[in-house]
């Protein structure tokens, strides 16, 4: 369920805001009220919303970098969301090659130092003994710890994605270079989360140290999640039509008349929801139950399954060897509820539904889906919530 709230737009790139970015902006606020109170309460208190603001609004620059770079690369930008870590640009898919990931990657960064030197030039031109003085030099030094934080090299802060780009790069192989970009943020991760804990118990800092914990958490967690994705990816190209298709269908005989046909079929108690028809042993095409029941009951007796099948040459098909990652685009971009697999020789191979295809790619991970919801997925035509098999197909294979 979405619990971010739209607040605008920028560059036609939507905005959000996650609720509990409302915690970061008071903590910000009390940070720098109470470090500004030899101003006045009443000047240090509202220096401190503004900068808290101000913090954001560089966080914001940032992730617009990267969204301006990926979209000029043709790259959808779904959304920019400001959050308790942060902020974080939504991206369609991945760039092409790795000079253009490293591009997407440095921009935020850029940004950020571009900011600094803007910053510090601002701080330098106003007088020393004004607030306003202080507040930019304060805002400059906060851009510099931005973009040197984000450089650590791990997934899922920006130097991890400069370090996917290298290592891209070097091994030509992108997800091979996502798994150790993720595995360097998952050990940086831990490593924050122990120093955490440690400078808890040395300091006494509580909320320094959970604050640094918590980060490592937050590193943790996404590193993983950019480790299964990419898993995921992988298998889409791996497993082929043939490996998630089943044989749920019928072939039956294509001379038979449309009465035959109802009589032998339409009226069990569970009736094939697929049929097939086929003559001289070779298969003529799908029989649609739409199209039987359009038929008049007066022409039962006379017409034959032949005047309503439908050529295979006329409905969706992939063969056998095509990658779930297409079946799944042509399933979503045709709005279908099944595709019909072919074999080299033509004929019908089987057909793959989404059920299918969640049930195969869990076969493949070693993961437990279990039946009750392959079957819901089968019967609604809906993959499960959180599943982004859709998406990573279309990035993947665009």
């Amino acid at each position: 369920m979405q619990t971010n709230w739209k607040i605008g737009s920028l560059f036609g790139i939507p905005l959000f805001l996650d609720p509990l970015w409302f915690v970061i902006l008071g903590l910000a606020t009390l940070n720098f009220g109470v470090a500004y109170q030899e101003w006045g309460p009443v000047i240090a208190w509202s220096a401190g919303i503004v900068m808290a603001l101000l913090l954001f609004g560089s966080v914001l620059l940032h992730e617009l970098g990267h969204s301006l770079v990926a979209r000029s690369q043709g790259i959808k930008v779904n959304s920019i969301t400001l959050f308790l870590f942060g902020g974080i640009a939504a991206i369609e898919e991945e760039s092409k090659t790795p000079f253009k990931a490293f591009q997407v990657a440095i921009a935020g960064p850029l940004v950020s130092i571009i900011l600094f030197f803007l910053l510090r030039l601002g701080a330098i031109v106003i007088p020393d003994t004004s607030p306003l003085s202080v507040m930019v030099g304060d805002l400059a030094r906060i851009n510099l710890v931005v973009a040197l934080f984000n450089l650590i090299p791990g997934l899922p802060l920006d130097g991890g994605q400069v370090l996917k780009a290298a290592l891209w790069q070097i091994t030509g192989n992108r997800f091979q270079a996502v798994h150790w970009a993720a595995k360097a943020g998952q050990i940086l991760g831990y490593s924050a989360i122990a120093l955490g804990f440690v400078v808890d118990f040395v300091t006494r800092e509580l909320v320094l140290g959970l604050w640094i914990a918590m980060l490592g958490w937050f590193a943790v967690r996404n590193a993983n999640s950019y480790d299964n994705m990419t898993t995921l990816q992988e298998s889409l190209l791996k497993v082929v039509a043939a490996d998630a298709m089943t044989r749920d269908f019928r072939v039956i005989d294509a001379d038979q008349t449309l009465r035959s046909f109802a009589d032998l079929y339409l009226l069990e108690t569970v009736p094939s929801q697929i049929y097939f028809a086929a003559s001289d042993g070779r298969y003529r095409g799908l029989v649609s139950i739409d199209d039987f029941r359009l038929t008049q009951r007066s022409e039962w007796e006379t017409q034959t399954l032949h005047s309503i099948v439908h050529p295979l040459t006329e409905i969706p098909t992939v063969a056998e060897a095509t990658t779930i990652a297409e079946v799944i685009n042509k399933l979503e971009n045709e709005q279908l509820p099944r595709i019909t697999v072919l074999s080299p020789a033509g004929a019908v191979a089987g057909v793959i539904d989404r059920g299918d295809i969640v049930r195969a790619l869990a076969q493949k991970l070693n993961l437990r889906v279990a039946d009750a919801e392959i079957k819901r997925i089968k019967e609604e035509g809906s993959y499960s919530p959180g599943l982004q098999l859709a998406a990573l197909a279309k990035s993947i294979t665009k």
